[in-house]
């Protein structure tokens, strides 16, 4: 049985489009057998034509026809579009690029194994039934060992970036609390100290030592919530920095985990294939175009 290189899995999913494909290029050509059936029962109805009548049943039934193989070659390329949108969408979550060699899809070689292994699947007597699998998600290529556990690393840290992000954000707003807390009671303060003044005549006539020394209480009292409030500010500002700290930390260990990531994938069988297909058509193109030259030149 021809073999494409691909798994189990992947070829089965191979298999289920070209049957599709199949079952849609079957029924464009039965339209198109019936555009010329339409034709013999309609139009060829009396034995002799002349060279306009010939020529004007060719011309409809071309554009028929013409009509009906550009609406299927537009509609197939759409159809693969949307199946080249759901590799990338399922590639693009576990941050892979994947690429495409525009120049293999017309490779004689290839097709021709396409060709051998759609007879063998669909010709053979003996074929085994494609188990219809109801649409299950794709797995990323080499999605094993030490990448899985780079993807698993990565949503690790991207979880604790939220969470620092927001941590951040609680401890900003608890400084400006703070700030605005300080403002008021130094503003409050100096009221204080105002209305002191103010009633200064009032204080002597009520017994001076008695408000003296409830204001020193006050006073007392109001500096040491004060000094509290700055302790309080200055250890909100340093789990500020901390939680900044702590964000940089977390933000460089994930930029990591892709790069090391994407190194990975780098280094996978599929990449390095489609790598030295790349260059050996780069060289195919720079000696094609040596040739060239060489003939300009002779001329």
């Amino acid at each position: 049985m021809a073999e494409l290189g691909l798994n189990e899995h992947h070829q089965n999913e191979v298999i289920n489009y070209m049957r599709f494909a199949r079952s849609k290029r079957g029924l464009r050509l039965k339209t198109v057998d019936s555009c010329f059936q339409d034709l013999k029962e309609s139009r060829l109805v009396e034995e002799t034509f002349t060279v306009d009548e010939v020529s004007e049943v060719l011309s409809g039934l071309q554009a028929v026809v013409h009509s009906e193989v550009e609406s299927e070659l537009i509609n197939t390329a759409y159809t693969n579009v949307l199946l080249l949108r759901q590799l990338f969408s399922q590639a693009e979550k576990w941050y892979l690029k994947l690429q495409t060699d525009i120049s293999e899809l017309e490779n004689r070689g290839l097709l021709e194994q396409v060709a051998e292994f759609e007879k063998a699947e669909f010709t053979s007597s003996n074929k085994k039934p494609i188990i219809d699998i109801t649409k299950p998600k794709l797995v990323p290529i080499n999605e094993v060992g030490t990448t899985e556990l780079l993807n698993k690393e990565i949503l690790r840290l991207q979880e604790e970036n939220e969470k620092l992000k927001l941590r951040l954000k609680n401890i900003e707003m608890q400084a400006t609390n703070a700030l605005d807390e300080k403002s008021k009671l130094e503003q409050a303060l100096q009221d204080l100290q105002l209305d002191q003044g103010n009633q200064k005549d009032f204080i002597k006539a009520q017994g001076l030592s008695d408000l003296q020394n409830t204001v020193a209480a006050l006073k007392s009292e109001f500096q040491k919530t004060l000094n509290d409030k700055t302790e309080n500010q200055k250890s909100l500002e340093e789990n500020l920095a901390t939680a900044k700290h702590d964000l940089l930390r977390v933000q460089e260990q994930l930029s990591m985990a892709e790069k090391e990531l994407e190194k990975k994938f780098q280094q996978t069988a599929a990449y390095r294939n489609m790598k030295e297909i790349l260059t050996k058509k780069n060289d195919q193109i720079k000696d094609l175009r040596k040739r060239l030259a060489k003939y300009e030149s002779e001329d």
